[in-house]
């Protein structure tokens, strides 16, 4: 008895778009390394304020997205930079309700990583992150794509270019622009 075909990635993608549960856990099965990846990414960044796993925070975002309905993603980088998004909401929900603890929220434990020292961000530095982010997002949706695909997707300034369809010199300007804009939003 021979194997179904396994549906190419932009089939799944389609499928899912449709509203298939079927094709939604297929893609999610086929990007699963990559998710994962994110995952990692994320957790990372955090630093020592989260105890939370890659693998946890990877199937809690895909829960918060397998429960939306009309979700349009018209490639693979659509899905993984919206991915990305939802994994960093969930970092900062967990770091919000962290800190809102009764007893003992604002308090930090920490342990002395050499490779590490000083990646960690302070969690309130975390909330103006986000809201420098929603700011970018209602100025300039083109350049908050930008750093959510270069920054929290870990994309290359090529690949960006590509997802893109500009050149890489464009992508540099507009990153640079990015980061002005976000520089701004912080410090007031």
């Amino acid at each position: 008895m021979a194997e179904a075909p396994t549906p190419s990635l932009a089939a799944l993608v389609a499928g899912a778009d449709a509203g298939e549960p079927a094709a939604k856990d297929a893609l999610f099965a086929a990007l699963y390394a990559e998710l994962h990846r994110l995952a990692e990414s994320h957790v990372y960044r955090a630093g020592g304020n989260i105890t939370l796993g890659a693998t946890t925070l990877l199937h809690e975002a895909y829960l918060r997205i397998a429960d939306r309905d009309a979700l349009a993603f018209p490639d693979r980088n659509r899905f993984l930079g919206y991915a990305s998004r939802a994994m960093r909401g969930l970092v900062l929900n967990y770091l919000r309700s962290k800190r809102a603890e009764k007893r003992g929220g604002a308090l930090t434990f920490t342990t002395l990583d050499e490779q590490r020292a000083g990646v960690a961000a302070p969690l309130a530095d975390l909330d103006g992150l986000e809201a420098a982010l929603a700011e970018l997002a209602s100025t300039d949706p083109a350049l908050a794509e930008l750093v959510d695909l270069r920054f929290f997707c870990g994309f290359t300034f090529d690949e960006v270019a590509a997802i893109r369809g500009t050149s890489v010199r464009t992508v540099h300007r507009d990153w640079a622009k990015a980061r002005l804009l976000l520089h701004d939003f912080l410090s007031v």
